[in-house]
């Protein structure tokens, strides 16, 4: 065999090397399953269709109890997780799915499976982090430490993907048995701002207070989007809010913040802006929690006392399916935030 041909077939194997890794999703020739909770379903199809580079397959699980309601689940093909990378696409909107899809990330690596990235968009007891009054439970730290209980895999610690934190503070109650990974999906309407028909607005950024301004201000540049920062104020027996820094005279606030309960504090913020001369309202949060359908008080068909022109959420929480097609909401979807988490 000549030089030459010696060097035509380490070609053909490179690439029929490089071939076999591509199609089997992960660079390294090893497949990938994506396992999802029950109410992430479309979004897990969502991120196996558009993760066209990559292959990816579903796995599946059955959600069921026993007649006493406790979990009852089941690994279909769970032979397949040996030697697989293993990604769970998480939801933890309460707490019985919190037991089950805990109880199922502590079994994934013991399938031998040889690495897990759990997905999880939403964090919900970081609102919960710190104890200001003797009594209180921190619950952002008691789910940190069961997520930090995950085995380890065969190729080392679990990673754990979080959205939008509500304190970043909360990162170091996990434990260093896993690694935990902070993203956050205001790209997402940076992206949206950068649209042709957003270019002849005038737009600044708001921030409810100073805790939105430090987690999120240093994603927008002051220069392209002013900033705005309001404060609550205590007169009397009263609780004012009050613009802190900025001046919104004249421009489309956008008010940012991590997520929304009632709403009540958007609101206050929105009539402070406009009051102060802002020409319109918008909202963006990473989370629409919107307990007791509080989203109806914020709908363009029930003449709300403050009128937002948009109210950007993402789907990072399964209830906001529901706010699709009802003005002033607009959802994102945060599947190409996933699928780039996926393979990076």
């Amino acid at each position: 065999m000549t030089d030459e041909n010696k060097c035509v077939d380490c070609q053909t194997m490179t690439n029929l090397i490089a071939h076999r890794r591509h199609a089997h999703g992960l660079c390294d020739g090893y497949p990938t399953i994506l396992f999802y909770a029950r109410e992430m379903q479309k979004l897990a199809e969502e991120v196996q269709s558009y993760s066209k580079e990559h292959r990816i397959e579903l796995g599946e699980i059955d959600w069921k109890v026993f007649p006493d309601n406790w979990p009852n689940i089941f690994i279909r093909n769970s032979e397949q997780i040996r030697h697989s990378h293993v990604i769970f696409l998480a939801s933890f909107h309460n707490p019985q799915t919190i037991f089950e899809q805990i109880s199922l990330l502590y079994h994934l690596p013991k399938y031998l499976c040889r690495s897990l990235k759990v997905l999880l968009p939403y964090f919900p007891t970081g609102t919960m982090e710190r104890i200001q009054i003797q009594g209180e439970i921190a619950t952002a730290y008691s789910l940190a430490q069961m997520l930090s209980s995950i085995p380890l895999t065969r190729t080392g610690p679990s990673e754990v993907i979080i959205f939008d934190i509500h304190a970043l503070q909360n990162q170091f109650y996990f434990s260093s048995n896993i690694i935990v990974r902070l993203e956050s999906t205001v790209d997402l309407l940076l992206d949206e701002l950068k649209k042709s028909e957003n270019q002849n607005e005038k737009y600044a950024i708001a921030f409810p207070d100073d805790g939105a301004h430090k987690r999120f201000g240093q994603m927008f540049d002051e220069m392209t989007y002013p900033i705005v920062i309001c404060s609550k104020i205590r007169e009397g027996d009263k609780r004012m809010t009050t613009i802190k820094e900025g001046d919104p005279k004249g421009y489309h606030c956008i008010i940012i913040d991590d997520l929304v309960q009632s709403g009540g504090t958007l609101i206050e913020c929105a009539q402070t802006l406009l009051d102060k001369g802002a020409v319109d309202i918008s909202a963006f949060v990473g989370h629409g929690i919107f307990p007791n359908e509080s989203w109806k008080k914020f709908l363009h068909s029930n003449n709300p006392k403050v009128r937002f022109n948009t109210f950007y959420v993402t789907n990072t929480y399964p209830n906001t399916q529901v706010l699709i097609d009802k003005p002033p909401f607009k959802v994102f979807s945060i599947v190409q935030l996933l699928c780039n988490i996926c393979f990076h």
